[in-house]
């Protein structure tokens, strides 16, 4: 998931990421408190089984699926399989975008070094196999390097003052093979060569420490002689797939004619197994999907995963764009699942684009009133698959808990961080608000369109929490 990192007005800061504040939230609605479970909540709660999602997420987070690559179409397979065992017919939708693909295989050895080496790539890394001395290239600036003759070497240049791409050329250009980035602050470096370019060598990054020991051993006089290889990395057209399964309405003669979306992403970022971001969603997707199968509704269901996400919410947005006129104006609530399992985040919060209540908010705090005796509570936030059906005037909202897991988009996201307990209480709370709008007796709040609103692309400040 792109998370949004959020402000709280309330009290403290809800955030995701890095950020490991915790939520303030406030209290229920007078009105939606001490509300006993109904009887028509049980036809879908009884028949959730957490077991069923852990298992879900055990197998999809084997491996990263980044968009694009086979592991993702493996997972759409996957997906797709699941959702036909259960009985439904399957739409694959694929669209194709620009993009980089990572590499597979990073190796990094500098012999005579004795310590242990653990290479990250640059988003737009290309590949290669390489090898030279290693030299200290400073920040890799123009005039730094004016004076410097980096033909057939491979330059380790520290983090700072010009961009990541920019070293890489610059040292490029002055004949280096490759290039090593190391940090200037502790931790690793996740960055970007910004786009690609025919103009790159073979770049890597390391952290301080590692970037230090190397330094050290060349100012005390030490010839190293490095070989770098990049494999698998790739720019240029990919294709993902949105997975989309359709639940009819029962009876024919009382259909609604109206349209709920329940959906997640389906892919993960390089490196990351994504446990929680986002099989964890997919996987409940899925539970939801099986348990609605055979229960009675007067309202289409579309169970969807979304492919590229993490690219920039493409598998959603295309799907938005390329539904009819009449279809989005019958598409009542977008249910967004991402992120919805790690024992080490925080609690469930609902985030609508604009900050405001609207249907799906008020459905779903109906029911966690209803399930756990309060509110979920809600507040601001993008960055996820819930923005195109926002901005197409869809009520909508994103699921999640807060402060989000320390692993987030690292490779301990994995199925030994998911908790069972929060996978059954996020998969009740949405599925009994999903059946208390698309049950035959429903005397809920009624379907009403949205405002449309529009994303701001650094909208990385949540409001109030309510």
């Amino acid at each position: 998931m792109k998370k949004p990192i959020l402000s709280i007005a309330l009290a403290s800061t809800l955030a995701f990421g890095a950020i490991g504040t915790h939520a303030a939230l406030a209290k229920p609605v007078e009105v939606m408190q001490n509300q006993p479970v109904k009887v028509f909540d049980h036809k879908v709660i009884k028949k959730i089984n957490a077991e069923n999602i852990f298992n879900n997420i055990d197998y999809l987070s084997k491996t990263p699926r980044v968009a694009g690559t086979e592991a993702e179409n493996l997972a759409v397979k996957y997906i797709k399989d699941q959702f036909e065992s259960y009985g439904y017919e399957v739409d694959i939708q694929p669209f194709t975008f620009y993009g980089y693909t990572p590499p597979h295989t990073i190796d990094l050895d500098v012999a005579g070094y004795n310590g242990e080496l653990k290479p990250s790539s640059f988003t737009y890394s290309v590949s290669g196999n390489v090898s030279g001395e290693l030299v200290y290239a400073g920040l890799g600036k123009k005039e730094e390097l004016a004076n410097q003759n980096l033909t057939g070497k491979i330059a380790m240049i520290k983090r700072g003052d010009i961009s990541f791409g920019e070293k890489v050329l610059n040292a490029a250009e002055k004949g280096a093979v490759g290039v090593i980035i190391f940090n200037n602050t502790s931790g690793a470096v996740n960055g970007t060569l910004g786009e690609a370019n025919d103009k790159y060598v073979p770049a890597v990054a390391l952290t301080k420490s590692e970037g230090d020991a190397l330094l050290a051993q060349l100012n005390g006089g030490k010839t190293l002689q490095a070989s770098l290889k990049i494999e698998g990395a790739r720019a240029g057209e990919s294709t993902s797939h949105n997975v989309i399964a359709t639940k009819k309405p029962t009876n024919k003669q009382k259909d609604t004619n109206k349209i709920i979306v329940v959906g997640s992403h389906h892919d993960s970022v390089a490196g990351a197994p994504g446990a929680n971001d986002d099989a964890s969603g997919t996987a409940t997707t899925l539970e939801l999907a099986r348990v609605f199968k055979d229960v009675p509704t007067d309202t289409e269901i579309r169970f969807i995963t979304f492919g590229a996400e993490e690219l920039g919410l493409l598998g959603s947005n295309y799907y938005v764009k390329n539904i009819s006129e009449d279809e989005k104006e019958r598409t009542i609530a977008n249910f967004n699942l991402d992120m919805v399992g790690s024992k080490d985040a925080g609690d469930l919060v609902l985030l609508t684009l604009d900050g405001k209540p609207n249907l799906v908010t008020e459905l779903s705090q109906a029911s966690s009133t209803r399930l756990n005796g309060s509110a979920t509570p809600y507040g601001q936030g993008g960055r996820s698959d819930h923005v195109p059906f926002a901005e197409a005037g869809i009520p909508a909202a994103l699921f999640i808990h807060s402060p989000t897991e320390p692993w987030y988009h690292t490779p301990e996201d994995s199925i030994d961080k998911i908790s069972k307990e929060k996978l059954q209480d996020v998969a009740e709370i949405v599925g009994a608000a999903v059946y208390d709008l698309a049950r035959f007796d429903n005397m809920g709040p009624k379907p009403k369109k949205a405002p449309k609103v529009k994303a701001d692309i650094d909208q990385y400040h949540e409001k109030d929490v309510r």
